[in-house]
């Protein structure tokens, strides 16, 4: 866990350095445009261990009270592959995705549709997930 380097790949799999993509989010000097920029940026969240943005980008009605990253030290987090993005209207959006990692050496998968809601505010926040 901890900070990712500014300008290596970001761990999202767009191809563009960390700084210029998802660490623009987390910085707080952007929003994500999209909701599929938003799930982007919670991937990479997970591989830096920044429960805080996490946290504040989880909508209030399905957020957890706490997030504790501390078991996720030992993860090597392997890619990131965005198979669908559907926006429903302009307030509501799914994203599917397929997350990869490995925890002692044993590799790991998370195939879900989340769900992504536009707040009056303008952000994007995750909602809710199902399970593949």
């Amino acid at each position: 866990m901890g900070s990712l380097n500014a300008a290596a790949a970001c761990p999202c799999g767009s191809g563009v350095n960390y700084a210029a993509c998802c660490g623009r989010l987390h910085r707080g000097d952007a929003v994500a445009a999209t909701a599929e920029a938003l799930m982007r940026s919670r991937y990479s969240a997970f591989v830096a261990g920044l429960a805080d943005y996490l946290q504040a980008t989880w909508h209030a009605s399905t957020r957890p009270a706490e997030l504790d990253l501390s078991a996720d030290a030992a993860t090597k987090w392997l890619g990131l592959e965005v198979r669908a993005h559907r926006q429903q209207d302009a307030s509501h959006a799914t994203v599917e995705f397929v997350a990869r990692w490995r925890v002692s050496g044993r590799g790991q998968r998370l195939h879900e549709t989340s769900r992504f809601v536009r707040e009056a505010d303008g952000r994007w926040y995750y909602l809710d997930g199902d399970l593949h």
